[in-house]
């Protein structure tokens, strides 16, 4: 069975390429009555596009988005919704050198061995330029999360190669992480950040990171264990994105370095009469269920795979050669997959809150 869906009640399934006519998603299971118009949409795809800033890709795409189906005056009617961009600055002849390349870490090889052929213009399928249509489908999950829960999503870039930023993660603001390109909201750090990137891009090399996710005001009851544990389902949609290599929860590996009786989050009733916790080392799950408290969670994105610079490598035939790769790539990650973990955050929490609906309704 093909892995191009996502979600159970709230479901999408993205298409196109990279070099293909158009990109999106088909988004089914969204409840009706949700005022929805393409500028919601589009907001967040703004996030994404390429071409946004000097550390990006210089790829120009507007990205406008068009709502064909499952929007009826002003609101979604329940049916299935169709959301596309067509592909505008399409430049194939910047990758015909990579006809019968493999290029080192990328999914050309694995492509190849899988489906016996592989659509080597701007890597086809294996492009970040699918993510189009699963920032479009979050942006729906985000409004409705918003609207009718007030759960808050949000993520920024922590780390970049070695420098990192010791923010209070529950002190940020959206409006902090637009503030600079880098999607940092660290004042102070966000400028080192900046100029790495650009020294990093100036040697036709690439560099990765981590992104900081966290959703606030996420109810206590969401997730299904066993197999299908809240915070299971939040790694599964952060490691199908590109270029991600680890998944933590709370304080996920550094917990290892700590005793029961330390890392335990005790509990206490608040000045509400709701029961709380001191302390969030679990990261708002406990047994893969919410426990009311914010979840909290990091990703890590290896450095992107095609770079300027020579690397060892073969042709489709298995003879060796070298590559010094061309086209238009980001040379870090992080900024464009700020909002693509914003929606697959939004996506897992909106089909975990119909999911908990149908099973207490």
């Amino acid at each position: 069975m093909a892995g191009n869906s996502f979600g159970d009640i709230f479901r999408i399934t993205t298409f196109g390429e990279s070099h293909g006519g158009a990109v999106g998603v088909v988004v089914d299971g969204c409840p009706p009555g949700l005022s929805l118009s393409a500028s919601d949409i589009q907001k967040q795809l703004d996030r994404r596009k390429p071409g946004q800033s000097d550390i990006t890709t210089p790829r120009k795409e507007e990205d406008t988005i068009q709502i064909l189906s499952g929007v009826f005056e002003g609101v979604t009617t329940g049916t299935p919704i169709l959301l596309l961009a067509f592909n505008k600055d399409v430049r194939s002849e910047d990758y015909d050198h990579l006809k019968r390349i493999f290029r080192p870490s990328h999914a050309d090889f694995t492509y190849l061995a899988k489906y016996g052929l592989r659509d080597w213009r701007g890597s086809g399928r294996s492009s970040a330029r699918e993510t189009l249509g699963r920032v479009a489908a979050g942006a729906i999950a985000l409004k409705f999360l918003k609207e009718s829960l007030g759960i808050e999503v949000l993520s920024y870039v922590e780390q970049v190669g070695s420098i990192s930023t010791s923010l209070d993660h529950n002190d940020v603001t959206q409006k902090d992480i637009e503030a600079t390109i880098i999607r940092c909201p660290d004042p102070a750090v966000a400028p080192r950040m900046i100029d790495f990137v650009r020294t990093v891009q100036n040697e036709g090399d690439s560099i990765g990171g981590i992104i900081r996710g966290v959703a606030r005001g996420v109810p206590a009851g969401l997730g299904e264990p066993v197999f299908d544990k809240l915070h299971a389902d939040l790694g599964k949609a952060m490691l199908s994105i590109n270029a991600v290599k680890g998944f933590e929860v709370g304080l996920g590996f550094n917990a290892v370095h700590l005793k029961g009786s330390e890392h335990n989050d005790a509990f206490f009733v608040n000045e509400h009469g709701d029961i709380s916790t001191r302390t969030n080392n679990s990261g708002g799950v406990l047994g893969g269920i919410s426990n009311g408290e914010n979840i909290t969670f990091r990703v890590a994105f290896k450095p992107v795979a095609t770079i300027a610079k020579p690397q060892e490598t073969v042709t489709v035939e298995g003879t060796p050669t070298k590559l010094e790769a061309s086209g238009r790539h980001d040379p870090c990650v992080l900024p464009r997959a700020v909002p693509i973990v914003d929606a697959m955050t939004a996506l897992v929490l909106m089909d975990h809150y119909l999911r908990h609906k149908a099973q207490n309704s």
